[in-house]
């Protein structure tokens, strides 16, 4: 099954590139293949979920968000260009931007409040 997916590639730490864009899933569910790159799911692993099966780079692959925030500590995420038209319309349901190859993606809520926390810490307040 082929399907619009967020892929962030962890190999280099925590906050890595993401990217929006078409990804094929086995029959068994087991591994995606996206651009020739076959990533096997693993069941243990801190912030990623699958490994390169050639490389051993570590993945972190999920369905996007409907609100944009798909980078576990915000920044900026590519879009493929074939995928740009189906995503913007029909998952970020903003027809208007289909032209965006990239947009900056917020905190995801599990690390939000922890976010929050850490600034005020910061400012002392």
């Amino acid at each position: 099954m082929r399907r619009i997916m967020y892929v962030e590639n962890k190999s280099g730490g925590l906050d890595g590139d993401g990217r929006i864009g078409w990804v094929e899933m086995s029959r068994t569910g087991r591994s995606y293949t996206y651009r020739g790159r076959r990533l096997l799911k693993t069941k243990s692993g801190y912030k990623y979920n699958c490994v390169d099966e050639e490389k051993g780079d570590e993945y972190w692959v999920s369905g996007p968000h409907r609100d944009g925030a798909d980078k576990l500590y915000g920044g900026t995420v590519q879009i493929d260009d074939d995928a740009r038209i189906e995503y913007w319309t029909k998952i970020r349901k903003q027809p208007d931007r289909v032209a965006d190859s990239s947009y900056r993606a917020g905190a995801s809520t599990r690390t939000a409040d922890a976010m929050r926390r850490n600034e005020r810490r910061v400012r002392g307040t």
